[in-house]
């Protein structure tokens, strides 16, 4: 029990002084010329909200979030089929798996979405 209220205190003491170096590292960096220049997709943060979208730029990031998903979804599978007696289900879960994400890729391929055209 000792350990465990210990652990408790150690999290909160580490997070409050993680929290305070932050805000202290955050106040020197709040001004300067970065500020009001674009982010990396080019939006200006200063300008109106309504410019239009870069339609292929969503998509693009769309995509990555998906494969993205994807590999938290394997990881516990992958897991899973070391040590378990359903083994064979395990595989076939995975294969149905790979071969959605690998149809749904070739898909976005002939649609054009991957292609990046400036």
């Amino acid at each position: 029990m000792e350990k465990v209220v210990m652990s408790i205190w150690l999290a909160c003491l580490l997070g409050l002084i993680l929290l305070v170096v932050g805000l202290f590292l955050g106040m020197s960096f709040y001004g300067g010329r970065e500020k009001p220049s674009p982010f990396e997709c080019g939006f200006d943060p200063m300008g109106s909200s309504r410019v239009p979208f870069s339609l292929r730029f969503f998509l693009l990031a769309v995509i990555f979030v998906v494969f993205d998903v994807e590999i938290v979804l394997l990881f516990p599978v992958v897991m899973v089929i070391g040590s378990s007696w359903m083994w064979l289900s395990s595989y076939l879960a995975l294969l149905v798996f790979l071969l959605l994400l690998f149809v749904g890729a070739v898909h976005e391929w002939h649609e054009g979405s991957l292609e990046w055209e400036v």
